[in-house]
């Protein structure tokens, strides 16, 4: 099939975790023999910090305005699907034209899915409204579980379907490096997720100054009190997180509050820290044993005490690592999410086949 995509960035991965989602998505959606075009609003937040400027499984083209999508609605009307990520800018009104000239399936993929339904809420129409939802044939999710169930209940979506986040096993390989660090993370700043960094590494770091922690990712602001033994990376670019995860003894995940509330949202960090086979100590939320299987995959914890004790327990726990990795290589690469999207592409797209197929026997 042709697959036009409209999303945040594919671009660049500064400050945002679309870009290294999609391009293990397309890689993988095109490797089974589809075309895909993904087409990028040019902002110059992304122009300006572009980490990947070659791909060979997509056509890359950059629009300025919603405006400038004219001269892609022949592609759109052509394509067997299209779909329209979240938080794209002027997003509404994009997915209003895609809606208007798509003829093949329309799809929104919603890689912050609470959030989403939070600012739904909050009648926050930022990217997405509840008027354009039941216009989409398909709502892809980032969150699964009962979330589903209340995307099709309360906000019309004819089919709501869970399309996780992966990892491309290619670019994030188990490296042998020597360890650097003994407590990391990778991540955007975020003010719901800080007070869980500073509780689970930040507070850590403070009662264990013989031990070294890094923090990697923009925008944190000038007067957090980082402690000497934190290192601070501000740009990681992906190229560059297969090796941070070598050198990491552990590695922190920490969830937005929208998405523990909701459950059942893994964050992208997840699976690639699992695919390079680094132990994984995350904060708790409904749904994380559908992923990975505490105590066995990944480790759980609350509290500093919590981490403290993992980080200078006797025992070796790169077993938990090991395991965490034959769990995301042989279930949550990007090639299983692929043959995941076909699937439901196809689903959607069969009733819009069977309309055409009447119209013209009409």
């Amino acid at each position: 099939m042709k697959l036009v995509v409209l999303g945040l960035s594919i671009s660049s991965s500064w400050g945002n975790g679309h870009a290294t989602t999609y391009r293990a998505l397309l890689r993988a959606f095109a490797a089974r023999g589809h075309d895909v075009i993904f087409l990028e609003r040019d902002v110059p937040w992304y122009r300006n910090n572009r980490d990947l400027k070659d791909f060979d499984y997509t056509k890359l083209a950059f629009y300025s305005s919603v405006g400038e999508l004219d001269a892609w609605k022949c592609e759109i009307g052509s394509a067997e699907a299209v779909i329209v990520g979240s938080y794209v800018p002027d997003g509404v009104e994009v997915g209003r034209f895609v809606q208007r000239h798509a003829r093949g399936a329309s799809a929104f993929y919603d890689i912050d899915t609470p959030v989403t339904l939070a600012k739904l809420e909050r009648g926050d129409f930022e990217y997405v409204s509840p008027e354009i939802i039941p216009g989409y044939d398909l709502y892809l999710s980032f969150t699964g579980g009962p979330t589903l169930d209340r995307i099709e209940r309360r906000y019309g979506s004819p089919a709501a379907r869970a399309l996780y986040c992966s990892v491309d096993p290619d670019a994030y390989p188990a490296l042998d490096v020597p360890k650097r660090w003994d407590l990391t993370y990778l991540g955007t700043y975020s003010d719901d997720r800080q007070p869980t960094l500073d509780r689970l590494l930040i507070e850590p770091a403070r009662r264990l100054p013989h031990l070294t922690f890094a923090v990697a990712g923009p925008q944190y602001p000038e007067g957090i009190d980082w402690p000497k033994n934190v290192e601070r990376i501000e740009h990681l670019p992906p190229t560059d997180h297969a090796e941070f995860y070598a050198g990491s003894r552990f590695t922190l995940n920490v969830t937005r509050a929208d998405m523990i509330a909701a459950g059942w949202s893994p964050s992208v960090r997840l699976f690639e820290s699992g695919a390079c086979g680094t132990t994984i100590i995350s904060d708790r939320w409904d749904g994380i044993e559908t992923v990975l299987e505490p105590g066995r995959e990944i480790l759980l914890a609350e509290t500093s005490e919590e981490v403290a004790n993992l980080l200078t327990g006797q025992d070796d726990m790169s077993h938990v690592g090991a395991a965490a990795r034959r769990r995301i290589l042989g279930s949550h690469t990007s090639a299983h999410r692929a043959a995941e999207l076909e699937r439901y592409l196809q689903q959607a797209a069969q009733p819009r086949a069977d309309e055409m197929l009447i119209e013209a026997a009409e």
